[in-house]
């Protein structure tokens, strides 16, 4: 595996990306970029030092991954008013959106998410390191 420098928060924040922004891994220098809709995604529009390998897309989590991530801290969590509520807002037709909103009623589950996202989701972005032959650098 390459070592490579890259802020693994912005790298974590692409994975947990819900927004029309696409992003990308600069493996030359580790910046991670964003793509907005309408913009050219990076490296192509170069004229002369043309690397088509030199940009690594990062997929955002899916729907699915995302939803079995709260479930999982459904799991957790020891206040069962908000584990129902939580619970019962993942079953609807926003799951993401409607559990967010529903999280802001109980303080306590939402610092205990936060925490808890934090730590899936660097879990996640080194898992997508390994995925594709890269290690976080150890500075």
């Amino acid at each position: 595996m390459r070592p490579l420098t890259i802020d693994i928060h912005r790298l974590e924040y692409a994975l947990d990306n819900r927004d029309a922004s696409e992003h990308y891994l600069d493996l030359e220098s580790g910046e991670i970029r964003a793509v907005f809709p309408g913009e050219s995604p990076p490296g192509v529009n170069e004229k002369y030092d043309v690397q088509d390998d030199r940009y690594l897309h990062i997929e955002p989590l899916g729907l699915a991954q995302s939803v079995a991530m709260r479930e999982a801290f459904l799991f957790t969590l020891h206040d069962p008013n908000a584990h129902a509520v939580l619970s019962h807002a993942l079953q609807g037709r926003k799951p993401l959106r409607t559990f967010d909103f529903k999280l802001e009623d109980f303080p306590a589950a939402r610092q205990a998410w936060q925490d808890y996202q934090a730590v899936q989701l660097r879990e996640y972005a080194i898992t997508w390191l390994h995925e594709n032959g890269l290690e976080p650098s150890k500075r």
